[in-house]
């Protein structure tokens, strides 16, 4: 009897521990279940956050957050002013005026060049209220013009200075050769400021050949005519021309691989005794005309038959007389790149002719009042590339080669770039 309550008692307590544990297994597949459901609703309110928090990044461009305005793009027209052409975007005359009083120092509203990008910026609302002008000087630099203020700044894009090498062979010119070997022929240019003293680019031949290593500017992914070269060969008549910059006592020069400066020399002044009547300017009231003209020379006033010296050596491209302007003159050319002019003069040096090569301070003529001209001065003009610049401005004194103390250095460095230039490949013509 005992033995069958024994198992009867058994048999309920198996049950009851059996309803226990599935209670305890639904128990945690419902607890699952909530907190599965609880962590997916928590993820998504967190994503959603997220979305929330997320900030578009803003484009900045001419220092303007560009996407808040509307922007109509122009072009400055041949023979239009700033005046008119604000004018003709619905600004008063009061407010055309106080804008277009800008210092020339931040803008010279007078240099508003045709065919030079332009853009109105306005509110984006119903008013289309404008805000800003903006006028692209060149490819980098801008000038903002803010329409609530009458306030005008200047800016420049950001820029970048990308390494790139150049070789080629001459065929025609230097130009042609740059543009042939898919290089700027901007490139030329800097080339003739480099080698202008060492190497006549006028004479050129047909076989000639260049190796350079340089940079370039980039603004906005576009190339400007900006460079800066980190090197540079020229082959002319056989006879080959390194270019390798280094700086020494705070100044950077290009030397030939002996370590010798590759700038010429020029006197400072092409006379001894004189006192500066005049200078270079874009504008000058001319005593005999008696109106305001440009004046692309320096005038030394010097007593009649005061000696005039060519300020560098050269040749005598031209000589001769100008009734209403610059009486008796001398032109030289230096090389490719300088030429130089000398005017009112009284007579020339004996046997001066065209054609003469004539030393530096070599004696070419005197100081005289002929031409247009109301007294004894010398009137002195230096053009580079066929463009007047300020005599005064010219490096007129010769630099110094690498000094002893920098020698071992200049040497290691020369013979890198030199070593790097001979691995550029010169492409035949086809």
């Amino acid at each position: 009897m005992k033995k069958r309550e024994f198992r009867i008692n058994q048999s309920h307590h198996t049950k009851k521990i059996t309803l226990i544990a599935v209670a305890i297994v639904l128990i945690g597949i419902i607890l699952t279940i909530i907190l599965s459901s609880r962590n997916r609703a928590f993820t998504k309110a967190a994503d959603t956050a997220a979305d929330t928090l997320v900030v578009k990044d803003t484009i900045y461009r001419f220092g303007l957050p560009i996407e808040e305005f509307t922007i109509k793009h122009d072009t400055i027209q041949p023979g239009q002013t700033l005046a008119n052409l604000l004018m003709g975007y619905g600004l008063s005359a009061q407010k055309v005026y106080s804008l277009t009083q800008c210092p020339d120092t931040v803008f010279d509203v007078r240099k508003v060049r045709a065919g030079q990008p332009c853009a109105l910026l306005t509110a984006k609302d119903s008013t289309a209220t404008p805000l800003y002008f903006i006028y692209e000087m060149n490819i980098k630099d801008y000038a903002v013009f803010d329409l609530t203020t009458d306030r005008v700044t200047r800016g420049s894009h950001p820029s970048e200075w990308r390494e790139q090498a150049a070789s080629g062979i001459v065929e025609s010119s230097l130009w042609n050769a740059m543009v042939d070997n898919n290089a700027s022929p901007q490139l030329a240019v800097t080339l003739s400021h480099i080698f202008g003293w060492t190497i006549d680019f006028f004479g050129i031949q047909k076989g000639d050949y260049f190796r350079l290593l340089y940079e370039q500017e980039y603004v906005e992914e576009r190339p400007t005519n900006s460079f800066r070269i980190r090197a540079a060969s020229f082959c002319a008549s056989d006879s080959m021309y390194y270019a390798i910059p280094f700086t020494q006592e705070g100044e950077e020069l290009y030397y030939n691989s002996n370590g010798q400066s590759l700038e010429g020399a020029f006197l400072k002044a092409p006379l001894d005794y004189y006192r500066i009547s005049s200078r270079f300017t874009g504008s000058r009231y001319h005593p005999v005309l008696k109106r305001y003209r440009a004046h692309h020379g320096v005038d030394y006033a010097a007593p009649t038959g005061t000696p005039v010296y060519a300020i560098g050596s050269g040749k005598v491209i031209d000589k001769g007389y100008q009734a209403n302007g610059g009486g008796n003159y001398v032109k030289i050319r230096h090389n490719s790149t300088y030429t130089t002019t000398y005017m009112h003069l009284s007579r020339f040096a004996k046997g001066l002719k065209v054609g003469d090569m004539v030393a530096q301070k070599e004696v070419i003529g005197y100081v005289g009042s002929t031409g247009l001209s109301t007294g004894p001065h010398l009137d002195f003009r230096v053009y580079e590339n066929g463009k007047p610049i300020n005599p005064l401005t010219i490096k007129s004194q010769p630099k110094k080669p690498i000094s002893n103390e920098n020698s071992a250095a200049f040497k290691h460095v020369a013979d890198s770039l030199i070593q790097r230039l001979g691995l550029l490949e010169i492409k035949q013509m086809e």
